[in-house]
């Protein structure tokens, strides 16, 4: 097997190292050191730099990263993320690692883009929707800390995972926007307990990360369809 990163561009290796180094660094710097936070950190931003260039190995690493974060929101009792990347992004994930090994772009590594239907656009917001509704109610019953901004964690999560299910571009907004309420959310932790600073800076770099996946799967997608 090829090394995968040597197969990134030098635009993608200096993403990838400048988020290893400051997810790390920042880790280093604190004086209560959770390992777990940081090793979920390092595989995340792996994971993303693989997902921007439509690798499956970036799939197969998000299940292993929503396996990691799953455990480490339990221990904030951030359950709406427990619930949300342990019962249903982590399962998605690993529809979406079958969905891309079905749909390989001419034989190669990379996975064909897809543009989604009006009807998948409009399942996939009726389905979030429901999915928001009753996970309000859910992780209000469950005394969740912060159960707003975990609600909308799970809305932006859920359009995120849908739309990397269906290979289509706008995955990346969809984490975008997911990436920003957990900033949010793991500020407020980091309130409580300084070693989750970590966590904030992790998903900065994903919402760097996201952004150039955003910009590469258009690229992907004109070079694709001659578009």
């Amino acid at each position: 097997m090829k090394n995968p990163f040597k197969e990134l561009t030098k635009f993608e290796l200096i993403l990838w190292l400048s988020s290893v180094v400051i997810v790390a660094g920042s880790f280093l710097l604190l004086p209560e050191k959770d390992y777990l936070t940081l090793i979920a950190s390092v595989i995340g931003v792996t994971a993303l730099i693989f997902v921007a260039k439509g690798y499956v190995l970036g799939q197969v690493l998000c299940v292993v990263f929503a396996t990691f974060y799953g455990i480490i929101s339990f221990h904030f009792r951030y359950y709406g993320e427990v619930i949300t990347y342990l019962g249903m992004t982590t399962p998605m994930a690993i529809m979406a690692v079958v969905s891309w090994l079905r749909h390989p772009y001419k034989g190669t590594k990379v996975v064909e883009v897809n543009k989604m239907t009006k009807k998948q656009v409009a399942v996939m917001l009726v389905l979030a929707v429901i999915v928001t509704i009753a996970f309000y109610f859910i992780l209000s019953a469950l005394n969740t800390a912060n159960v707003v901004f975990s609600t909308i964690s799970v809305a932006t999560s859920f359009v995120a995972v849908y739309m990397t299910y269906m290979r289509s571009p706008y995955y990346a907004i969809g984490y975008s926007l997911n990436d920003i309420v957990l900033i949010i959310l793991w500020i407020l932790a980091s309130i409580e307990n300084p070693s989750y600073i970590p966590m904030i800076i992790c998903f900065v770099m994903f919402l760097a990360n996201d952004i150039y996946g955003f910009v590469n799967w258009q690229r992907l997608e004109r070079k694709q369809h001659n578009v």
